[in-house]
């Protein structure tokens, strides 16, 4: 079986994994330094977010050179140097490609404020009602007149995806970081790239006219015949925010991409129903076209799973987010825990954003060190997505925790001396250990899925080999039959307690 069909997949946001030069940002330097741990984690492969010369405008994703590093993060050797070290411990490598928009500085954006080449985007001479992904107006006005579209901020100018010239170099792109050994693209906002040539006002009733264009398809057909066309088969993974499964599926057939994150299981509830229908719902889509799924709990854009599942609202949603909520950490720890077993024992593949194995809670960043465009293209109402990017805690009892050079690129709280990687190492209880352990377990896993009566509230399941899974999400503990080999926390008396997970070993 391909490797990318049950892989663990580790997400590094590269600003916030290590600090290895000392200047309090995270670096390709910090990484090489950690990649025993990761493969030590049990892990098959890193996803780096974007690791280019950037402007900063939105965390990396306004992209100056995509041939090039961010010379915050190293140098091109240096990034070469880490996916074959990361190789050769047995991870792969992914890396992000944004192909709805680029930097303003990047050269053909600096060329179009000139007059040149504008076709390469969007310009018109009058906006639209369309509403930018980060809020607020989506078009910036020239001193000629001229407007340009700019679906997040006016820093990432949007692509025109009808000139050959934005094909050919994405396709290029591809193939530079497939030859220096990337097994794989992450692509961002994959449903967003093409555009309604005519830019119609969005109405209600007719077809959307920059959200799951049908053109979207064949740009990435050429792009599959790009990866296939290795003697080791690279992979391309869509970010796919979209609630139609059918339409969803699309881009999941032989000749599209590989895999697609499954945001619906990130967004649910904790709630046996709501979970239970997303898992039904993912496996029927994918079986169609026969694509593995992917199981994410949390990533770089969204609240950290053990404050979200902490809260009154377990689920997320972009328009919900608010400062000051109500957090139980130790009912979302527990929670988060036992979701942990959930995810790595279902069929496919499973994605873990970094400092969700040492069970890092969600902070809220001073109003006055908050780096995100999100925040401020919305008025300060969203608090934005820093506090999912606070600098990883290695080590010592106070910040930068072994991070690096203090101050940190985004401070990091107090109290998490508990949560650093020394901390939790060997601790038999930690959160670190648990993932070490569910991720190994999960190899164990095969075949597929086939749900048991448990009770109301009560997730179980069997796979054709490896344990059975069962997750208490009722409000009163349930009996367990068999042989207990991994559970998210004390079994008591033969019951598994509330907001807790096991599997166990009984003949079925």
């Amino acid at each position: 079986m391909s490797w990318w069909k049950t892989a663990a997949i580790y997400q590094i946001y590269p600003r916030s994994f290590k600090d290895g030069n000392g200047d309090g940002i995270g670096d390709l330097a910090g990484v090489r330094a950690q990649l025993p741990y990761l493969a030590d984690l049990g892990v098959d492969a890193l996803w780096f977010n974007p690791w280019y010369p950037s402007s900063g405008a939105d965390g990396g994703y306004d992209v100056i050179d995509y041939r090039d590093i961010d010379p915050e993060y190293g140098t091109l050797a240096e990034a070469e140097k880490l996916i074959a070290e990361a190789r050769a411990l047995g991870l792969r490598t992914i890396v992000d490609v944004v192909p709805n928009h680029i930097s303003h500085l990047h050269p053909w954006f600096q060329r179009a404020l000139e007059g040149h080449d504008r076709d390469l985007f969007w310009f018109r001479d009058h906006p639209n009602n369309w509403t930018s992904e980060f809020g607020g107006d989506p078009w910036t006005q020239l001193p000629d007149g001229d407007w340009y579209l700019h679906l997040f901020t006016a820093e990432q100018p949007d692509l025109n995806w009808t000139h050959p010239a934005v094909r050919q170099e994405h396709e290029d792109v591809l193939r530079f970081w497939f030859d220096r050994g990337a097994a794989g693209v992450r692509i961002d906002s994959a449903v967003l790239p093409v555009k309604d040539p005519a830019l119609p006002d969005l109405e209600a009733g007719r077809p959307h006219p920059f959200v799951d264009r049908d053109e979207l398809h064949d740009i990435y057909r050429s792009w599959r015949r790009v990866a296939d066309s290795y003697e080791d088969p690279r992979i391309l993974v869509g970010e796919l925010w979209l609630p139609d499964a059918a339409r969803f599926a699309r881009y999941l057939r032989p000749d599209e991409l590989h895999t697609a994150f499954n945001l619906d299981f990130l967004t649910c509830p904790w709630d046996a129903t709501r979970l239970r229908a997303s898992i039904d719902t993912t496996l029927a889509a994918h079986a169609p076209v026969d694509a593995p799924a992917t199981w994410v709990l949390s990533n770089h854009d969204v609240t950290r799973v053990v404050s979200r599942y902490g809260r009154t609202d377990t689920s997320f949603s972009f328009g919900a987010k608010k400062a000051g909520v109500p957090t139980d950490l130790e009912l979302g720890t527990r929670r988060a825990r036992a979701a942990a077993l959930l995810a790595c024992a279902l069929p496919g593949a499973v994605y873990v954003y970094q400092g969700e194995e040492l069970g890092l809670p969600e902070y809220e960043v001073p109003t006055d060190a908050i780096r995100d465009p999100m925040h401020f293209r919305s008025g300060g109402v969203d608090p934005g997505r820093d506090g999912c990017r606070i600098p990883l805690p290695w080590s010592g009892g106070s910040p930068p925790y072994g991070f690096g050079a203090t101050p940190t690129w985004l401070p990091q709280p107090a109290g998490w001396d508990g949560l650093t990687v020394e901390a939790q190492d060997g601790a038999p209880d930690s959160m670190l250990t648990l993932y070490r352990s569910v991720l190994r377990r999960r190899r164990e896993f095969s075949g597929s899925l086939r749900w048991l009566d448990r009770g109301v509230g009560v997730l179980a399941f069997a796979r054709d080999a490896g344990p059975v899974c069962v997750v208490n999400l009722s409000p009163a503990p349930v009996a367990l039959d068999g042989e207990v080999v991994l559970a998210s926390g004390p079994i008591e008396d033969g019951f598994l307690p509330v907001d807790t997970a096991a599997y166990i070993r009984i003949d079925l």
